[in-house]
């Protein structure tokens, strides 16, 4: 597991050895989506691993203009793993995006933003390095059908394990009659749990491209898995939630099935969450950790929550960036958006896994969403929570109560804050609220993001009539 190559030297050696055919030079979008363009092996050379390659920037959604389109992928050869999917040899390389007209890292190119981030903790001299360590749930199903007309709108998922497939005769084979039902699926074993081989396979296959894997379950839902991944730096936890959904979406595809990170493709069932363990270190020492203390937990670290917390608004357009993930943040279902902190307790937005000694004393953000550019989230949560040990910012907490059995107006009388409820809240806080991101966004990408996001997500989803009002107001 990690890294299989160091350098340059080491590059073309490994590719030699591997006989190698193909260099997949790939790279993140805002939106968190990879984008690659593959040369062959004979035309790549070491003069343009160091200095990059040219490529059109104009026709990535959000990006540059077709009058300033040309841009460079600056190669990272220490990312290098071999594609396990492709018939012929071939090696893929993470890239950063250089814009040659500012000579400088591109300002919408998320990884490079991430590094951004992690140097600024440095130069304020809280910490030298930050562990990142998100739990990416998914569902597996066995199709997926929508349609998105002017007169007509509508989605079917499906899987053999949906309840509602209880009386389906299935014609060419037979209905098992084995199936988790609707929450009902958090461990159980086979043959219920229908996925065991095909997580074992992604399990794998995530060895063999440099994860170091740890586990893999059925989740709460119908058709729903997860993953257990070991932590990385900022930069390493974002590629691997890259290279994780890649392998799980082809793996799923080779195995006639369809997988998606979606935070709530069924009503009436849990959706996914992207948790994200984080602490700080420097020197060789955890700053989140405090023996003695509750949860053994520093202030230091309660301090970054609270910065989490303060600016929850903006960070979530960045962690929670998509319409859909607001239908998962809904209570009764294990979705956290209240904001506090608690010891072992799902139920709050951060939780303080048990039994951490000072190798692993940990916050987990529990809001978060695959929907989110891993390095942006990260980039993020890691600004906002540097702002709250700068403004030693104290969040409402610790709660070790079941907060999901809180009503609305208990939650209020408590005074205790919430996630946003829609992505338009979340977009307004980050309009109003993004100094803390000034150290390394630029007014320039938030105002380009924040624009995008309104017309990619907003404003369509606003003025579309769904299913359910037709429902309930037709007849009126």
């Amino acid at each position: 597991m990690g890294k299989f190559v160091n350098n340059t030297e080491e590059f073309f050696k490994f590719c030699e050895e591997n006989d190698v055919q193909f260099v997949d030079f790939r790279f993140t979008d805002i939106k968190g989506a990879w984008h690659h363009i593959s040369y062959r092996m004979s035309a790549v050379n070491a003069g343009q691993l160091e200095n990059g390659l040219p490529f059109d920037g104009s026709s990535i959604e959000a990006w540059q203009p077709i009058n300033k389109s040309d841009m460079l992928l600056t190669p990272d050869v220490g990312s290098a793993f071999l594609d396990p999917f492709t018939a012929d040899p071939t090696i893929i390389v993470i890239c950063d995006v250089y814009d040659i007209y500012k000579n400088q890292a591109y300002e919408r190119c998320p990884r490079s933003i991430a590094k951004k981030a992690l140097k600024h903790a440095e130069e304020i001299g809280i910490a030298d390095t930050a562990y990142f360590g998100p739990e990416n749930e998914f569902f597996m199903f066995d199709s997926v059908t929508f349609v998105d007309n002017i007169n007509e709108a509508g989605y079917k998922v499906d899987t053999e394990e949906g309840e509602w497939n209880s009386n389906n005769p299935y014609p060419e084979m037979y209905n098992t009659g084995h199936r988790p039902g609707t929450k009902g699926g958090y461990f159980p074993v086979q043959p219920t749990d229908s996925a065991v081989d095909i997580r074992a396979e992604m399990m794998q296959v995530l060895e063999q491209v440099g994860l170091e894997v740890v586990l893999g379950h059925h989740e709460v839902a119908q058709g729903q898995h997860e993953l257990g991944i070991v932590f990385s730096d900022i930069i390493g936890a974002a590629d691997n939630v890259q290279k994780y959904k890649y392998v799980v979406k082809m793996i799923a595809h080779l195995n006639g099935k369809t997988a998606t990170f979606m935070p709530k493709p069924l009503y009436g069932d849990n959706g996914n969450g992207m948790h994200v363990h984080q602490s700080l270190w420097k020197d060789g020492k955890n700053l989140f950790y405090a023996p003695g203390e509750y949860a053994n937990l520093s202030q230091m670290a309660v301090n970054y929550a609270g910065g989490i917390f303060k600016h929850a608004a903006a960070v979530s357009a960045f962690t929670n960036p998509t319409t859909n993930s607001y239908k998962r943040l809904l209570p009764g279902f294990e979705a956290p958006s209240i904001l506090t902190y608690s010891s072992q307790n799902r139920s709050a937005a951060c939780r303080i896994p048990y039994g951490a000694g000072e190798m692993a004393t940990r916050i987990e953000m529990r809001f978060p969403d695959s929907t989110a550019c891993p390095y942006l989230a990260f980039a993020v949560m890691m600004l906002a929570g540097l702002d709250g040990i700068k403004q030693t910012t104290v969040p409402v907490g610790p709660m070790d109560e079941d907060l999901f059995e809180l009503s609305l107006d208990e939650i209020r009388e408590k005074n205790i804050p919430q996630m946003p409820h829609t992505l338009r809240e979340a977009l307004e806080g980050l309009i109003c609220d993004n100094d803390f991101l000034k150290p390394v966004f630029t007014q320039e990408f938030i105002d380009a993001y924040q624009h995008y996001r309104f017309e990619r997500d907003v404003y369509p989803d606003e003025g579309r009539p769904t299913a359910y009002e037709f429902k309930t107001t037709y007849q009126c």
